[in-house]
């Protein structure tokens, strides 16, 4: 599995800031906490990362991912019913316009849940021979 250790840790962290805050909070407040708990674990985060889009090799648009963890996985934070489909969508852009192959969306809402999305970089360059 693809960053299968790190993925690990992301989880438990994920669900250690749910049992202790529980559900109600604002993202932000899921994203500080989550941000403190994987660092406890020794790992690289980076909050609010930008993330520039391209078109014909021009930057048309910046999306902004919540956490960076290790340069190597986004993680997109919900506090919502569930997680929707404009979730997905909106990690799917986040996979594209980077080199990143991997991305969660974390869900605290009144039960906590994830998906996981792999995007590989072959993918993506066979996509843009298209």
């Amino acid at each position: 599995m693809l960053h299968e250790k790190v993925t690990e840790q992301i989880l438990k962290c994920f669900y250690r800031v749910y049992n202790n805050l529980g559900f109600g909070f604002l993202e932000k407040v899921y994203e500080n906490a989550l941000c403190h708990e994987l660092a406890k674990q020794g790992l690289r985060v980076n909050q609010q990362t930008g993330i520039p889009v391209y078109y014909e090799g021009i930057i048309v648009g910046d999306y902004v991912a919540d956490i960076l963890v290790e340069n190597s996985i986004i993680l997109e934070l919900k506090a919502a019913e569930g997680i929707r489909n404009e979730h997905l969508a909106q990690l799917t852009n986040y996979l594209k316009a980077t080199e990143k192959e991997l991305g969660f969306v974390l869900n605290f809402g009144k039960k906590p849940e994830f998906k996981r999305m792999i995007f590989t970089n072959e993918v993506k360059s066979s996509l843009s021979r298209v």
